[in-house]
């Protein structure tokens, strides 16, 4: 069983457009989305809820009012402004645990967070492990994790063949978690300042973890000259740029049918994905 990880360096570069069509391409597959902090692959492969689990995760100050005196000391010190009125609001409080610590009448306790929630849903491509994080929650890391984890026991159960990971964007907590122990990374780029600045440091992640690396560059033709600069660059460092695909307004029609891209009508756009996947798998059953 083989891992690829679609990600990028910033958001916005089609990434899950991708991650979408490579899951209806493939024919025994597990979809994981791990961007759980925006997670949207659900939105183009509609799937039915048949589990869903709560995520604990950190703590919050909680304030029991019979035995509070209103000493005000917590009010003063809390240098994240989350007590007002002697009461706590949750979703500003950073579980740092100080008010409970200096709190003369032991009033205050610090309690389990419920951050969010993660699914298992079954879908027209095979079944999907997804979450959602609450309002203003962190340790999205964790989280990638829990559904990374519950992923791969998914697909041993079902000897799948591959895992097929959307990964969030960047190059933080979230996107190591998601990264560590694939066996290919789908870098998804575009010709922009700024998404040559964001590949660099992915591809950089990438090379850390020994992660192997090819890249998509979305949308090459509204900027040739920054894609040839993305082809040299990548030829620099030793990676493959397996597909450039132009600006086309079929990625938002797609996401307005809620269907994979590589499932309208656009035979163009669809070869060219297919082109990416068997060069994907080709790459996979060589390692």
């Amino acid at each position: 069983m083989k891992e690829v990880v679609v990600i990028s360096g910033k958001g916005g570069t089609g990434k899950t457009s991708f991650a979408g069509s490579l899951a209806a391409l493939s024919k025994n597959a597990v979809m994981v989305d791990c961007d759980v902090d925006a997670a949207d692959l659900y939105l183009l492969l509609k799937p039915t809820v048949r589990q869903t689990q709560e995520f604990w995760s950190g703590k919050v100050a909680s304030i029991d009012n019979k035995v509070c005196s209103q000493c005000g000391l917590c009010q003063e010190l809390c240098r994240f402004n989350t007590i007002h009125n002697y009461k706590v609001d949750h979703t500003s409080c950073e579980g740092c645990g100080f008010c409970a610590r200096i709190c003369p009448s032991s009033a205050i306790t610090m309690r389990d967070n419920l951050a969010g929630h993660w699914f298992v849903s079954d879908t027209a491509y095979g079944t999907l492990v997804h979450a959602r994080l609450g309002t203003a929650q962190e340790n999205s890391g964790k989280l990638v994790a829990t559904v990374r984890q519950k992923a791969r026991e998914i697909a041993e159960l079902q000897k799948a063949d591959l895992i097929i990971n959307d990964g969030p964007p960047g190059i933080g907590c979230p996107v190591i978690s998601s990264l560590t122990g694939a066996n290919l990374a789908l870098l998804v780029t575009e010709p922009t300042l700024s998404g040559i600045h964001d590949l660099e440091r992915i591809l950089g992640v990438c090379q850390y973890f020994k992660v192997p690396a090819v890249v998509c560059i979305n949308k090459y033709d509204i900027d040739e000259k920054n894609s040839k600069a993305i082809e040299e660059y990548c030829h620099i460092q030793g990676t493959d740029v397996i597909v450039k695909v132009p600006f086309d307004k079929i990625f938002i029609e797609a996401v307005n049918l809620g269907q994979p891209v590589v499932k309208c009508s656009n035979k163009k756009i669809s070869a060219m994905i297919t082109r990416l996947w068997e060069n994907i798998m080709a790459r996979l059953s060589a390692n």
